[in-house]
């Protein structure tokens, strides 16, 4: 990146601010940052704190209430996101927007679609696509309809779409937080390329390291204003983190020792419709005080495990026990009155419903409870009560009992859900990717939650492909691959070579 080679920058923002007046939130505050031609600055902050919110206003999802946009040094309006991309900007969004149905192809040009005598040319977008996919790298079947592809691939449409529309700066908003490891470093790598090709690069993340990998500036932003404007390596990932956070971070780096107690979570030759017909069924057991954590890259059979367990997907063979109790082929609720908790990995549409209230959500797993209904009628002052208590212990900012949660942040929705499945004190805890997408304060705040519960006799199952996690949280580990699962080992046995190599190829080297 040379700045003394351009006069202006080519994007610039001057004291945008946006309150929104339905939730009494300023959500950003006096914003000025600027992004020269060739540069990758990340803006970094906790959940809440506006990131997502001054992305939206440079792309014309929200208008600013003050401040104003510049691109190439001159004042812009962007009202709605067609003038953002008329602009030169293209925004890689976390949740794709793109249309299953439709081909790689149709997507990538969509509202863009060549025409030979008033007709759609599929011949020629089917071209444009390949030879685009082919000049940035991005290769893929421009055929392949979207819904056949996996979360990479998705994403790297969402990219060709906005080098489509020849967008010179482009903005990635928590781009790897629902990639594998493997996918999160081609992406980082692709970066730095368009970077070095020219093109200006506003990157979101919470993955500090990553951060410090790919940005050329990191600005630090806590509730909703900018504390800090840095160049990379000026400061190191647990002062970043204390500049988002406002205090020092602990990093969990290993499990405590915790006294164990009987068996809480009995699984047998489990076999479900996505097991593999070669793969040995599931079998192990969890005991109260101890958190047994499974890596694996993703797509490996984990998800369908959590399901399988929590009722939630048919099983073909197998048993499940909670305290003892046969669970097998009972219905969700039922296996939930049975001591089950389940933190669902996709807290969007599985763990919460967006568009209820908060205290709705707080009470959807335990409708039928004396605690909130009698006699079939809904005890409104005890929902509200523990809405209450929720927001108060697990600090949802933001939040009202009675305001639907679809405005909050992902870190305060996920600290909903963990409010709401630990409340009851459980015997067992199928936490699935429990901190995807969530800052370093978030992150800390869930993992102290998970432990105190095991402190507090539950038994964990934690599944996540952040191998870092599982390591610092887990009393055994093991990894799903290709269906089948392999171990459990004591965590002293293991190291983070020794489990990646069983992630890579299945089986243990050692």
């Amino acid at each position: 990146m040379d700045q003394t080679s351009t006069r202006v920058p080519r994007l610039e923002t001057r004291g945008l601010r946006k309150y929104f007046a339905s939730s009494g939130v300023l959500a950003v505050a006096d914003v000025s940052f600027e992004v020269w031609p060739g540069e990758v600055v990340a803006i970094i902050g906790e959940n809440g704190t506006g990131k997502s919110t001054l992305m939206n206003l440079l792309f014309g999802v929200h208008n600013p209430d003050a401040g104003e946009i510049l691109i190439e040094g001159e004042p812009r309006t962007i009202g709605d996101p067609q003038d953002a991309i008329a602009a030169g900007l293209g925004m890689v969004h976390q949740h794709f927007e793109l249309v299953p149905s439709f081909t790689v192809a149709q997507n990538v040009l969509l509202g863009r679609e060549p025409a030979r005598l008033g007709l759609y040319d599929d011949k020629h977008a089917r071209e444009r696509v390949a030879q685009l996919a082919v000049e940035s790298g991005l290769r893929i079947d421009p055929t392949r309809r979207v819904d056949t592809l996996s979360i990479g691939a998705q994403q790297r449409v969402e990219i060709l779409k906005a080098l489509a529309a020849d967008a010179q700066t482009l903005i990635f908003d928590e781009p790897t937080a629902v990639l594998t490891p493997g996918e999160a470093e081609e992406l980082t790598g692709l970066i730095r390329r368009l970077a070095e090709g020219g093109r200006s690069v506003l990157f979101i993340s919470h993955k500090l390291p990553e951060v410090q990998a790919v940005a050329d500036r990191i600005v630090v932003m806590r509730r909703g204003r900018v504390v800090a404007t840095l160049r990379r390596g000026e400061a190191d990932d647990a002062e970043l983190a204390r500049l988002m956070v406002g205090r020092d971070v602990a990093q969990q780096t290993e499990p405590p020792v915790l006294p164990l107690r009987d068996t809480v979570l009995g699984v047998t030759g489990l076999r479900h419709a996505a097991t593999p017909e070669d793969a040995d069924g599931v079998q192990f057991e969890i005991r109260g005080g101890e958190i047994l954590g499974i890596a694996g890259v993703s797509g490996n059979g984990q998800d369908e495990l959590i399901e399988a367990i929590a009722g939630l997907l048919p099983l073909d063979a197998g048993a499940v026990d909670v305290r003892g109790v046969p669970v097998a082929g009972r219905r969700p609720v039922r296996i939930r009155e049975a001591g089950l908790a389940h933190i669902a990995a996709d807290r969007m549409t599985v763990g919460l419903n967006l568009t209820a209230t908060l205290e709705e959500n707080v009470v959807a797993t335990a409708f039928r409870s004396r605690r909130f209904s009698r006699l079939g009628v809904i005890a409104r002052k005890a929902r509200r009560a523990f809405a209450q208590q929720v927001i108060a212990d697990y600090e949802v900012r933001g939040a009202a009992p009675a305001r639907a949660v679809g405005s909050l942040s992902g870190g305060n929705l996920q600290k909903i859900v963990i409010g709401r499945e630990l409340a009851g004190e459980p015997a067992v805890v199928l936490a699935n990717q429990p901190t995807r997408g969530l800052d370093v304060g978030s992150i800390e705040f869930v993992h102290r939650s998970l432990l105190a519960a095991c402190a507090e006799g539950s038994g964990v199952l934690l599944v996540s492909t952040e191998l870092d996690e599982v390591l610092a949280l887990s009393h055994r580990i093991a990894v799903m691959y290709r269906g089948e699962l392999i171990g459990p080992f004591a965590r002293a046995d293991v190291d983070r070579e020794r489990i990646g190599r069983i992630m890579a190829g299945g089986k243990d080297a050692a």
